[in-house]
């Protein structure tokens, strides 16, 4: 196996970044290591409650307005990795209708569940329905779970789902699913909007090897942790405290004694060689506007292409994912994976 790569030749900017690759590593190799350690191997299996979307309510808004059509292929509960505390970690495959698949080598989208990074899954049906929409779009889309706080804290989630990018590129899903290694994004909304945003900005070198990506598409992120960036924009005592839950942190701390809210964010971590974003936000939903506005002028000024779609309403997360929004990433999306 090629050793997953996110971190490069950036002499010490990102010191955690070396750390999370040697994570991704061990998340992908630990199988026979757990084994030898007689460690009990658990699987994620949220309650009803927990596996819930991010999207409060009932009300048909966003992905839920998408009806799949028939002939999408579900491959369902597969096995990426186990993560060095024993948790079994799965995703989900939704692929074109065989009529539909073209090429033999498909782009891929990486599906990243919300939920404040303690709740979600990746087959509630919000975002089941974003697998198959991706999928109907003519994309291999795998919808992915990750490690939940509280059992687990930063950075354990954004090393799962790297861990599930480098997965889909080896030989095997290659070939099973019909993976175009070289074409792989992230999609995510609010916490998995966050790790989509980590899986874009941490390392460098090409985006098309290890858990890099070429294209990151963030709905509702909090992407700025610090406590500089949450104090000017105004978050709520809610948001304060579920960062602080992620980080294992005092709600509201600085960044001196929190340091790894900054590592935590998107924010910091940008540069040249970070893969064009589109960014989707409602104007008054319960992450600030700000925090979108922020990571998209820091993109651009490091000259990386960045697409900031502001939307009405107070709708959060996939619940923004109407059909002209869903027109307009899947446009971003085709034009960055070909």
């Amino acid at each position: 196996m090629t050793p997953t790569r996110l971190s490069g030749g950036r002499g010490g900017r990102h010191p955690r970044s070396a750390r999370i690759a040697l994570a991704v590593i061990a998340a992908l190799g630990v199988a026979a290591a757990v084994s030898a350690f007689h460690q009990p191997v658990r699987e994620l299996d949220p309650t009803a409650e927990q596996a819930s979307s991010e999207v409060a309510g009932t009300e048909i808004i966003g992905i839920r307005t998408f009806e799949a059509p028939a002939g999408l292929r579900i491959h369902a509960d597969l096995e990426y990795g186990v993560a060095d505390d024993g948790t079994l970690l799965t995703l989900d495959v939704c692929r074109p209708a065989v009529d539909d698949a073209i090429d033999d080598a498909m782009p891929t989208v990486v599906s990243v569940h919300g939920g404040s990074w303690a709740r979600g899954d990746k087959a509630n049906s919000d975002w089941r329905n974003v697998c198959l929409w991706l999928a109907s779009e003519g994309f291999v889309a795998a919808s992915v779970n990750y490690r939940l706080v509280p059992d687990a804290r930063f950075p354990a989630q954004v090393d799962d789902v790297a861990a599930a990018v480098a997965w889909l590129r080896e030989p095997g899903q290659v070939e099973r699913f019909g993976i175009d290694p070289a074409r792989i994004a992230a999609f995510g909304g609010s916490a998995g909007g966050h790790l989509a945003s980590l899986l874009g900005t941490v390392g460098d070198g090409p985006l098309d090897t290890g858990s890099r990506v070429a294209a990151v598409v963030e709905l509702s992120g909090p992407v700025g942790l610090g406590s500089a960036e949450l104090d000017a924009d105004g978050a709520s005592d809610w948001l304060r405290g579920i960062v602080g839950e992620f980080l294992a942190c005092e709600p509201g701390a600085t960044d001196v004694s929190c340091p790894q809210a900054i590592e935590a964010s998107a924010t910091a971590h940008v540069d040249p060689s970070d893969p064009p974003f589109f960014i989707g936000h409602a104007a008054a939903e319960v992450v600030p506007l700000a925090q979108s506005e922020r990571l998209a002028a820091t993109l651009r000024a490091s000259a990386v292409p960045a697409e900031l779609a502001v939307v009405p309403g107070d709708a959060h997360s996939i619940g923004i994912l109407d059909a002209p929004l869903r027109e307009r990433v899947a446009a971003f999306l085709h034009a960055q994976l070909g």
